[in-house]
């Protein structure tokens, strides 16, 4: 299943932790706080747990959201010029 993992964390040392969790799970990044990825129902809740435990009690904001196939699909994407991807 698809997922998108989104966040607003102020520390620059916090939000890297979850960056990296992110990426360690397979994620990628398409926005500067924005990965998506192909994730097991498993690894969603491993990742959430992951992420919940990094961010500690840091202020911030995360937001992880399991989309269908049919929502993926629905997507709407401009993607023009140069992108950090």
């Amino acid at each position: 299943m698809q997922c998108l993992l989104i966040y607003d964390i102020p520390d620059d040392r916090t939000r890297q932790k979850i960056a990296d969790a992110c990426l360690d799970y397979g994620l990628q990044r398409v926005q500067y706080s924005a990965f998506v990825g192909n994730l097991s129902r498993s690894y969603q809740r491993e990742l959430f747990i992951e992420v919940r435990h990094r961010l500690g009690k840091q202020p911030g904001n995360i937001q992880f959201f399991a989309l269908d196939d049919a929502s993926w699909r629905s997507r709407r994407v401009i993607s023009q010029g140069e992108t950090n991807d």
